[in-house]
């Protein structure tokens, strides 16, 4: 069993002055909801997600060796200009993960970041943002230890991003990650996101994703204070429970290739995780009346028509509206015919299924 110690290096043996790396990291989107946290980022339960292929942050990692080696230095710019505000969140990523990347005092570096979605879109930048930013530290490390083995890399990325966003670990490789350890699920981890290890079934390739822009603004609740509402929920046994169960399932769907049981899974999982904001103390909605409107319109085309399209949610008002890419032509005119109306600016984005982090 993987320890967080193995991923602590021995001794360097090479060395760096000066250079730069740049990363792209896509988005995902859970279909078993992570939702509760024990400590160092580690979750309460499992958890599994589609890789997305066109929301992702690119970033930049210029880096050069300096003389005070006391304290952290870097800049930091999004989309080109500095970014204050953003600065306290890696000035915490940096300490939680220096135990692990012991050179990182010794250089100052330059992070210049910026997404493909639209900034505050409501799509989880973290995610992305902090698998990009742990691929590039990682392929610094590697020139310090040229010996590094591929697998040990994607792994050490996915358990470095965790530690600055939990679902940032599942934004690292594959198409279907799994996080969090699950007795039937080979290989799975609490401390990093794997590739799904079996077999997925035709239906699900090439899954399409279209994101409904219901509601740009920020979250009156983070995710964080969220997660820690689930310490002395009324239901979080019952709900960790349930998740190990709905992962279990999706084994045999992914098999099968059964979207009906495909679909059940999905919106209930999507549904449970905002059943638990509405029933932690302080509990709060982030759904919007436009959310339930898109929800109802889904069901309703659905039973008309028959087509396997559904629906899941994130921690936020967003709808992420799923579907086979055999469909595609229906889905897309029924979105532009009944569902842009509840977006904000009548916006949304297409994705799909993609395969993770991209050296640039």
């Amino acid at each position: 069993m993987f320890t967080a110690a193995d991923f602590i290096p021995n001794k360097y043996t090479s060395t760096i002055e000066n250079g730069n790396f740049e990363w792209s990291a896509p988005s995902n989107i859970a279909l078993v909801k992570y939702w509760g946290k024990k400590d160092n980022q580690i979750p309460a339960n499992p958890s599994v997600s589609f890789t997305l292929n066109n929301c992702k942050t690119i970033t930049k990692l210029g880096f050069e060796k300096r003389a005070d080696q006391n304290s952290f230095s870097f800049d930091l710019l999004f989309e080109g200009k500095p970014k204050e505000d953003f600065k306290p969140k890696i000035q915490k990523f940096l300490e939680r993960v220096e135990i692990y990347l012991p050179f990182l005092k010794e250089y100052h570096f330059t992070i210049d970041t910026q997404n493909t979605f639209p900034h505050s879109s409501g799509i989880a930048s973290s995610a992305s943002g902090m698998a990009a930013l742990a691929m590039n530290f990682m392929s610094l490390e590697r020139k310090l230890n040229p010996e590094m083995t591929n697998e040990y890399f994607y792994q050490k990325a996915s358990f470095l991003a965790r530690l600055g966003s939990g679902s940032a670990c599942r934004s690292v490789k594959g198409n279907v990650v799994v996080w969090g350890n699950q007795v039937n699920i080979e290989g799975s981890s609490d401390l990093f996101g794997v590739e799904y290890p079996y077999g997925i079934h035709e239906n699900f390739k090439n899954y399409q994703d279209t994101i409904l822009l219901v509601d740009k603004g920020e979250k009156q609740v983070s995710s964080t204070v969220g997660h820690d509402l689930m310490h002395n929920h009324p239901y979080a046994e019952r709900r960790f429970a349930q998740a190990h169960e709905n992962l279990d399932n999706l084994i045999s769907i992914f098999e099968s290739g059964n979207l009906e049981e495909f679909i059940k899974v999905v919106e209930s999982e999507a549904l449970t995780l905002h059943a638990m904001m509405m029933t932690s103390m302080p509990y709060f909605i982030l759904m919007k009346p436009n959310t339930l409107q898109i929800i109802n319109a889904i069901w309703k085309f659905r039973n008309e028509t028959q087509i396997p399209v559904c629906f899941t949610l994130d921690a936020g008002a967003n709808v992420h509206v799923l579907y086979p890419e055999n469909v595609s032509e229906k889905v897309l005119q029924f979105i532009q015919d009944e569902l842009v109306v509840f977006c904000q600016n009548r916006q949304y984005i297409c994705d799909k299924i993609g395969s993770g982090a991209i050296a640039l």
